[in-house]
């Protein structure tokens, strides 16, 4: 009724859609460099958003990634990843991120990592709607970029011996997710 009101009262209002994230066809990922000469991938395997679409545009995206599901195949290597060192999951258990702008095929935002936040701009493809074999209206949302870690306090390094540094500063974002109506 609400909805119907608000259209009747302001007839140019469109309502936006809340679109579900379908996680078995979702990955948020990344990769840095480590000890320059090779690159560590790794993924979160958790992750929950919001993403609202109007007459099938973008509109909003805002996501809530648990550090705790942080995943580089190697146990002793998260277990460090999530100690004070670099995330410190006890005190700082999620990574959130809030859309302020869609233009361009950019995705403008708000990133939050330990307790600092900052403006971010990802590349965005945003795909679909197309109709899966079983009725659903499906929608792709892809988005790369790259940050600075040191811009949110993720500062643990080491000192390599023959020049450089252990973890490299730039980390690439590689997101993929998929939605339905």
């Amino acid at each position: 009724m609400k909805k119907l009101c608000l259209l009747m009262v302001f007839p140019g209002i469109l309502m936006a859609e809340m679109l579900e994230v379908d996680k078995s066809h979702s990955e948020v990922q990344f990769s840095v460099s480590h000890m320059v000469v090779s690159k560590t991938k790794g993924e979160f395997t958790d992750f929950e958003a919001n993403v609202d679409v109007v007459d099938d545009k973008l509109v909003s995206v805002k996501a809530t990634i648990p550090v705790s599901s942080i995943d580089t195949d190697n146990e002793k290597r998260d277990d460090h990843l999530k100690s004070g060192d670099f995330f410190n999951v006890e005190k700082y258990p999620n990574i959130t991120f809030e859309s302020t702008e869609v233009k361009d095929g950019k995705l403008h935002g708000k990133l939050t990592i330990l307790e600092t936040t900052k403006d971010v701009v990802l590349d965005l493809d945003f795909l679909g709607p197309v109709k899966n074999p079983w009725g659903k209206m499906v929608y792709g949302l892809n988005l790369e970029g790259e940050i600075d870690r040191n811009d949110f306090g993720l500062t643990w390094n080491k000192a390599l011996e023959t020049g450089g540094v252990v973890v490299g500063d730039v980390v690439k974002i590689s997101i993929s997710v998929e939605l339905n109506k």
